[in-house]
């Protein structure tokens, strides 16, 4: 070989491994590690048949992991649009079981919050996510619904026949005393209604039976009703009087039946 043909190859060679680190790679082309690769225009599959293991490792397809302390495991970019998959919107990560397991687990080791579901452009009114599951996931907890605090969501009911009896309840109800000592039903709830909402409703067996009024209060309420029975004065008791449409008190022969709610 002559030297001016040695010096071309010499320099077509010192050209090649020049541009190695700036070339980009095409469809078809190795992945390559600590650079950006090029644009694919097919899917890049992964398909293996790696069994469970308890050990440190195994069981996955791929494993992405990164030592820093800083953490970052993997980041997923995409540009869709609207309605996900039943809208052939791909989500940007979509995991599927096509057994009966688990599609996903997220865990972390430590700390007071496992993740966020966070909204770039205007948050409100927006929904972290939908589902159609109809059952009740174990150990959600949810402060607020519709603004309203969680422990002041429950809501607890009795139903008393005309004769003052309880027909129906939530639990938790007992009657004290009705219409015995006067022509009202004095009711005791089983807890303190010390901050908790009442309310009453006549329950007419068919619509259109007659009119009415009803009136209910706490009993041993500041500014409110005395109530005279023997062990009605309580702060878990109240009393329902029930009217007739003049606003009289009812008599055997017109008494209506009646539910009473406790909001608490």
């Amino acid at each position: 070989m002559s030297s001016r043909t040695r010096s071309v190859a010499l320099a077509t060679g010192m050209l090649v491994v020049g541009l190695a680190p700036f070339g980009v790679a095409a469809t078809g082309d190795v992945l390559r590690e600590g650079v950006r690769n090029g644009t694919a225009t097919r899917e890049t599959e992964i398909i293996a048949n790696e069994t469970a293991s308890t050990a440190a490792k195994g069981g996955y397809a791929t494993r992405q992991s990164n030592t820093s302390r800083s953490g970052g495991g993997a980041i997923y970019g995409c540009r869709s649009g609207p309605g996900g998959t039943a809208q052939n919107r791909e989500p940007c990560l979509r995991a599927s079981n096509v057994r009966d397991g688990r599609a996903f687990e997220f865990h972390t080791r430590s700390g007071d919050e496992v993740g966020r579901i966070d909204v770039g452009i205007d948050p409100e009114g927006k929904r972290p996510f939908t589902t159609n599951a109809t059952g009740v996931a174990t150990g959600l907890n949810a402060d607020q619904v519709d603004g309203a605090d969680a422990a002041g969501l429950r809501t607890r009911w009795v139903l008393v026949s005309a004769a003052g009896r309880i027909q129906e309840q939530s639990g938790g109800f007992t009657i004290v005393n009705a219409y015995q000592t006067d022509q009202n039903v004095y009711i005791d709830t089983g807890a303190s209604l010390a901050g908790k909402g009442l309310s009453a409703t006549l329950a007419p067996r068919t619509l259109g039976a007659g009119g009415g009024e009803i009136l209910v209060a706490r009993c041993q309420f500041p500014d409110s009703v005395d109530c005279g029975p023997a062990g009605a004065n309580t702060p878990n008791a109240l009393v329902v009087s029930p009217r007739d449409s003049s606003g009289e008190l009812t008599t055997p022969d017109n008494r209506k039946r009646f539910y009473v709610t406790v909001t608490e």
